[in-house]
């Protein structure tokens, strides 16, 4: 089975991670058939150095330059014509892939075919890999994951794999500022999509304090409640799940970041 990685990397990014999280890309049980690397915008120089070196190193990179910084969705789409291979796996360029991720997701796909979507658990730390902050759970199943999916996200984005066709069909990433892969996957379950998590951490989640302090704010809490919204007008969820999800998730995102660091780290993990 031929597999194409995505990632999309822009000028605020780290180039010590980039490097991490592209050794981590090759580094595995079963390596990837090639890589597709967005440059979204202009980077840095030290982007551009690890960039050249990698792809000194790994032959099967493939570098996509964009003139000006698109955002994530419009970056992946992008990146989803150059990929040559139906199955496509997620990367972000400051996560760490454990080695078996690419084997156990591929033999999900084996064994599942009518399975499109798979991810998996993931891990995530502060500093050290090895000993993570918390580790972000999802259930298993098609009709589990499409039941959680009415209250929250239901696939870890960086830790995906997918069939592109699948993607495509449903209109590819579309712009929804912080809510890029929510949306996608919302379709894809409209559209009878078959999604499958497997049930062990497979990537390590890089986070900090700005993790949190990013995933709130009244601008952050605005954009929440219209997301919800456009859901329930599409049938997805009831007005009833609508007025709870916005209730709850509005005032996550409007408390102190140090009350929302402990409600990801307390409440929300395990």
């Amino acid at each position: 089975m031929k597999l194409s990685v995505l990632l999309s990397v822009y000028a605020k990014e780290k180039p010590e991670f980039l490097i991490q999280a592209i050794n981590s890309v090759y580094n595995q049980t079963v390596p990837p058939d090639e890589v597709v690397i967005v440059e979204d915008g202009p980077l840095t120089d030290g982007l551009y150095t690890a960039l050249n070196d990698l792809a000194s190193t790994y032959t099967s990179i493939r570098r996509v330059p964009l003139e000006v910084n698109s955002g994530l969705g419009k970056a992946l789409n992008e990146g989803l014509k150059h990929c040559s291979h139906d199955l496509v796996a997620r990367m972000d360029t400051d996560d760490i892939a454990k080695p078996t991720r690419f084997e156990k997701q591929l033999k999900v796909f084996s064994q599942y075919p009518n399975v499109e979507v798979v991810s998996s658990w993931i891990d995530e730390f502060i500093s050290d890999p090895a000993h993570p902050e918390s580790t972000r759970k999802l259930p298993e199943f098609p009709y589990q994951i499409a039941k959680y999916a009415k209250k929250r996200c239901p696939i870890n984005h960086p830790a995906v794999m997918f069939k592109k066709s699948t993607i495509l069909l449903a209109g590819g990433y579309q712009h929804f500022p912080l809510f890029e892969d929510y949306y996608l996957w919302i379709r894809l379950l409209m559209n009878g999509a078959k999604f499958y998590n497997v049930q062990e951490s497979l990537l390590n989640f890089r986070v900090s304090e700005d993790t949190f302090k990013r995933r709130g704010g009244f601008r952050h809490a605005i954009t929440e409640v219209k997301f919800q919204k456009w859901i329930w007008s599409m049938g997805f969820i009831s007005f009833g799940q609508f007025i709870y999800n916005t209730s709850i998730r509005f005032t996550t995102r409007i408390v102190p970041n140090s009350i929302r660091a402990m409600i990801y780290k307390r409440l929300l993990r395990r």
